[in-house]
């Protein structure tokens, strides 16, 4: 069996786990923090969205010339440039210049985590590219615990300008981390027509943008309303982040024994239970039970996910694939964020949570007509080939 737990992806790992970690900070954070300069949940919206519809413009881009030109030298550029961006929110005095700096703050974000994303996927064995994409996931759910929890204390017993310095240092961490990891790469062969989006892995993308919209909803608006029924908004990420650390590698080993369909519908089952059950929770009882469903689910569906888009582009496409994948996952986080926000203005968290259940509902039904079909078809042509 190849080996996985090379020095490289060791490194990457957790590098990406100091990353995130001051990422989710400002999850359950920034929100109060807008609340507190006298922002509405619009604008809190509006700022996630920000956010993410820059990195929906920056993707595609980064995704062509990660092929070109390889992926260290991106990694380093985005990782410094969302450093640099992350230090400048201590000199907010506002929320329009907020909104800038979630534009240039998306755009670092886009470059970082496309090459690092890609780069994994060229370390990771093909083999045991679902057990790999679990363990690396790990990074990520080890920091929604950690993050979340961090910038709260933070927060709390310090200051918004302590937390904001404290997520630079990690980024920075993160930065160092990365650099001293190898990165494989071959350069493609030949001059290539630009492609901006990858067409052979278009409907995993569309599935993901649906199944993204729910997680906008979640990340966005759990923190003002587990405070709206008195629940700490950090046991919600502290539980959903503890059961994603279980499920992501069991569900990993399971894509690579049993193929994709095995795991991501019942995923998808989980996850509108999640947001169906949050919709009725009014204490902490109910927003437990909602992010220990919500972990179970997200955790298997979204690095499934990440292994159907790998499998079905081409070798020399990975870059590109990973940007469209992460970019349908921008765009329905970002897309999510500011039109859950207005529903949650004209009408209620519930009403909110129950379209984010809609929204994965939508996101099974497609991945099992369109990605299902697709993935039929990519077989009985091998068979084919192997015939001929």
């Amino acid at each position: 069996m190849e080996r996985l737990w090379t020095k490289a992806f060791i490194l990457i790992s957790i590098g990406m786990f100091f990353l995130f970690s001051g990422f989710y900070s400002l999850y359950p954070t920034l929100p109060l923090f807008i609340k507190q300069m006298g922002g509405t949940e619009a604008q809190v919206g509006l700022a996630a969205g920000a956010f993410m519809l820059s990195a929906v413009i920056f993707r595609p881009i980064v995704g062509v010339l990660l092929d070109r030109f390889g992926r260290r030298p991106f990694i380093v550029f985005g990782l410094l440039f969302f450093t640099l961006t992350m230090y400048m929110y201590t000199w907010i005095g506002g929320i329009i210049v907020l909104i800038v700096l979630r534009i240039l703050h998306g755009m670092g974000w886009a470059v970082s985590t496309t090459a690092v994303q890609t780069a994994i996927s060229d370390i990771i064995p093909s083999a045991r590219r679902g057990e790999g994409l679990g363990w690396f996931g790990i990074a990520t759910t080890m920091a929604m615990a950690v993050g979340p929890m961090f910038g709260i204390w933070v927060s709390q017993n310090y200051s918004y300008h302590t937390l904001f310095l404290s997520a630079v240092g990690l980024s920075a961490a993160a930065l160092f981390l990365t650099f001293g990891a190898k990165m494989p790469f071959q350069a493609q062969s030949g001059t290539r027509k630009v492609k901006f989006f990858e067409k052979s892995v278009f409907p995993v993308t569309v599935s993901a943008f649906f199944h993204a919209i729910a997680y906008g909803g979640i990340t966005t608006f759990v923190p003002l309303f587990a405070n709206g029924i008195n629940v700490n908004p950090g046991s919600f990420f502290m539980a959903y982040a503890a059961t994603l650390l279980l499920i992501r590698p069991f569900a990993g080993k399971l894509v690579d024994r049993h193929g994709e369909m095995v795991v991501i519908i019942p995923a998808f089952v989980i996850t509108i239970l999640a947001l169906i059950n949050l919709s009725f929770s009014t204490g902490l009882f109910g927003v437990l039970v909602s992010a220990i469903l919500y972990g179970i689910g997200y955790g298997s569906a979204h690095p499934t996910l990440q292994s159907a888009t790998i499998r079905l582009a081409d070798p020399d496409r990975k870059g590109g694939a990973n940007a469209s994948l992460l970019t349908a996952v921008d765009l329905g986080i970002g897309l999510g964020a500011m039109m859950l926000g207005w529903v949650s203005l004209f009408t209620s968290y519930q009403v909110l949570f129950t379209i984010s259940a809609v929204s994965v509902t939508f996101s099974m039904l497609l991945y099992i007509f369109l990605v299902k079909r697709l993935s039929n078809n990519n077989r009985k042509g091998e068979v084919s080939r192997v015939n001929v």
